[in-house]
């Protein structure tokens, strides 16, 4: 069941971004909440799998694959967009596939990504589902408000601005997270190959 649930985000999205080009006004207001269900998904996979004792390697790299899709082609729709600098999906792009390498050299031991961390302070900031969450949440947040300012662009009055400006903010906040959460599986991943490689 959550794998399926897991799998489902990926038709949501691919409406999602016909919404983002094509889409008029009104859809693109409905798209706002179409993203918050697409992100908010990942959380309930996850809750199902724990709930229903689904968790296995198998769930693991769907969720990771599945996640790194939405934020991938979302990324790189805004930037193409001109809502976010292009830097943004750069340093995803970079940060994730670097991070994916390492891990799937690491999982022939039959560890899952979150497994692989050791030290506690790594282990939260990877791991945690607080860290998780909040990281899920920026990352929803700066999606529907993007989505939002799009909806918004032809209304007058400072409200597109600020919500474009609120939109910027939270994508930011994802980047920062993002290479935060990313450089202990690298530090961590690389050590650990050097060692068994020897």
């Amino acid at each position: 069941m959550a794998n399926i649930i897991t799998v489902a985000r990926f038709p949501l999205l691919f409406i999602s971004l016909g919404i983002l080009y094509y889409g008029n006004q009104t859809l693109m207001f409905w798209n706002v909440f179409l993203i918050l269900i697409i992100f908010n998904l990942d959380s309930l996979d996850g809750w199902v799998a724990r709930k229903l004792n689904e968790t296995s390697l198998l769930g693991s790299v769907l969720d990771i694959a599945t996640d790194r899709t939405l934020e991938y082609v979302l990324w790189v729709a805004y930037a193409h967009m001109g809502l976010i600098p292009v830097l943004v999906p750069i340093i995803v792009i970079i940060r994730g596939t670097s991070v994916d390498a390492v891990r799937s050299v690491r999982m022939k031991s039959d560890l899952s990504a979150f497994d692989q961390i050791q030290s506690p302070l790594n282990k939260f900031l990877v791991s945690s589902r607080f860290m998780r969450a909040f990281y899920g949440a920026a990352k929803g947040a700066a999606a529907s408000f993007l989505t939002l300012a799009l909806a918004l662009q032809s209304s007058s009055g400072p409200w597109p601005n600020f919500v474009y400006q609120t939109g910027l903010i939270f994508t930011w906040i994802s980047v920062f997270l993002c290479v935060v959460r990313g450089l202990p599986v690298l530090i961590e991943g690389i050590k650990e190959i050097q060692t068994t490689s020897i």
